[in-house]
């Protein structure tokens, strides 16, 4: 067995981490196992050497990391399911270790953030009709852990109430506002809301809403202008049910992680290249917090990264739209 403490130890470099990850997880994993196995891979020497899991096995097998993993454990676990419509094939996401992730959504955020400042608001249409939901977990944790009895779920349909932000600037805290994208734009066409100055909206991606699809920047100039707060802050989450780890955007364009945490990006005609700086390509996702799953994903994500390991998300891959030109962006 291997201890979770491992994770989260910053006295350990990451490579020898993910070299120990990885050796769990060949071995006690049978999907990660056959994957290598057709790869003919076996004991890397070096993170690039370490093969990235389509996310597409999440849909289509139970990618468990267990000594004992047999069929009876399984169906006794917790797991997160992704949203969609009836008959949709959905992604499963086993939780053998609740604890792993509770550490990784507060430890993870307290990179960025201090949380003790804040009341965190959530307004989840859409997400609050999967039992299953990894957002909805995150939050419930996130508000759980808050001291103040102000934290919550917002009544859905309703707008924001002046009052109730005045309770929470008279208890000397700031205000996060949480929510997917579409629930956000909806929120403030309902009613346009003066937040404190000092408030921060986080939104988590569903850029698609339900009339149509727009881009970040347009999204986050909506946003600041319905609340009636600087575009600076306006900021994003970056995670998936596949994933027990998120990267922030706190203000700008880009995404960055926690330290158990790493991406890149990969050449969509052969995964185990990294492309050059500045070029599009799919996001490869090293999580650390996925223990007891799978570490080492190739999502269905398009990205592109700069130095110091930040990157942007560029929506869903498209082979069609994937360019091979520079995409160097000269901003902060």
């Amino acid at each position: 067995m291997m201890s979770s403490d491992l994770i989260f130890d910053a006295t350990v470099s990451f490579e020898y981490k993910c070299l120990r990850v990885f050796e769990f997880q060949r071995s006690n994993n049978p999907v990660y196992e056959r994957f290598c196995d057709a790869l003919e891979i076996h004991r890397p020497q070096s993170i690039s050497e370490i093969p990235l899991l389509p996310i597409q096995a999440f849909k289509d097998a139970e990618v468990l990391t267990n000594f004992e993993n047999s069929k009876y454990k399984i169906q006794n676990l917790e797991y997160f399911q992704s949203s969609g419509t009836s008959g949709m094939q959905r992604s499963r996401h086993y939780l053998r270790d609740p604890e792993i992730y509770r550490r990784s959504i507060i430890e993870g955020m307290q990179q960025f953030y201090d949380l003790d400042d804040f009341v965190i608001w959530a307004y989840t249409p859409g997400y609050n009709e999967n039992p299953n939901s990894s957002l909805i977990w995150m939050l419930n944790t996130l508000i759980g852990r808050e001291e103040s009895g102000l934290s919550r779920f917002l009544e859905l349909g309703k707008p924001l109430d002046e009052n109730e932000i005045r309770k929470v600037t008279d208890a000397g805290k700031k205000l996060m506002v949480f929510g997917a994208a579409f629930g956000l734009l909806d929120l403030v066409e309902m009613k346009n809301v003066q937040l404190p100055a000092d408030s921060m909206v986080m939104e988590t991606g569903g850029m698609k809403t339900y009339r149509r699809e727009m881009n970040r920047e347009e999204l986050h100039r909506r946003l600041a202008k319905g609340f009636g707060i600087s575009l600076s802050k306006i900021h994003s989450e970056y995670g998936m049910t596949e994933l027990l780890s998120q990267a922030y955007n706190p203000g700008g364009y880009w995404f960055g992680t926690v330290p158990w945490m790493e991406v890149s990006t990969r050449n969509p005609k052969d995964p185990m290249e990294e492309v050059r700086t500045g070029e599009e390509g799919l996001i490869g996702v090293i999580d650390l917090a996925n223990l007891y799953s799978c570490s080492f994903i190739l999502t269905g994500d398009k990205g592109v990264q700069v130095g110091g390991g930040k990157f942007q998300v560029l929506g869903r891959w498209n082979p069609r739209n994937l360019r091979g030109c520079n995409f160097l962006i000269d901003q902060d």
